[in-house]
């Protein structure tokens, strides 16, 4: 499966639809086969956090029209028990390697597309 953003940047996504693979996430992962994991969500608000990731992530909130409502920039791991929540709405939730969406110029209100 495939994102694309502003029909220039492409990345290989691992999907997470279930509650055990959105609650797991990228604890413990690595950016190995796949550029993103993309989150299903049902559209509403979300929290997520970087418990027990290895390395920083930028985490991209996307709408049901696909475009990028909020971004959090570089967001470091975490291996406490309370550890900072980043929540906005959304129905997609896209996280790539942090400093991703600076080095791509990529910003709210870009517009994504999901390829099966």
């Amino acid at each position: 499966m495939y994102v694309k953003i502003n029909d220039n940047i492409k990345l290989k996504v691992k999907t997470c639809k279930t509650k055990s693979e959105i609650s797991n996430g990228m604890m413990n992962r690595r950016f190995t086969d796949f550029n993103g994991m993309l989150f299903f969500m049902e559209p509403t608000n979300h929290c997520f956090y970087m418990k027990n990731c290895i390395t920083p992530l930028d985490i991209i909130f996307i709408d049901s029209n696909l475009e990028i409502l909020k971004i959090f920039n570089n967001c470091p791991p975490c291996n406490e028990d309370d550890c900072e929540r980043y929540c906005h709405d959304g129905k997609y939730v896209l996280e790539v390697p942090g400093g991703f969406c600076k080095k791509h110029n990529i910003s709210v209100g870009d517009i994504c597309k999901i390829k099966f």
